[in-house]
């Protein structure tokens, strides 16, 4: 059985976002704004690139409105003996 690796995603507290934009701006690949200038999350599973974009956003918010979910994903799938795997 392989590690398990992990996935991360950003996150927004909308009760906490006032709506000042920074974020968009320093990770303008994951995020937009909309026309009230709230930030919209565009990508769920954020690559290495991305990350570190999410990242420096995370860091400049001035709300702490940002965080990242890092969430463990098995990379193999156990299945019971006996069980055959669909074709």
């Amino acid at each position: 059985m392989t590690k398990p690796g992990s996935t991360s995603r950003l996150r927004i507290d909308a009760a906490a976002c006032d709506g000042i934009g920074v974020c968009a701006h320093l990770a303008a690949d994951i995020l937009e704004l909309d026309r009230w200038g709230f930030p919209i999350i565009t990508v769920r599973d954020l690559s290495r690139g991305e990350l570190s974009a999410a990242k420096r956003a995370v860091r400049a918010c001035p709300r702490k409105a940002l965080w990242i979910e890092t969430t463990a994903v098995p990379s193999v799938v156990q299945r019971a003996p006996g069980v055959s795997t669909p074709s």
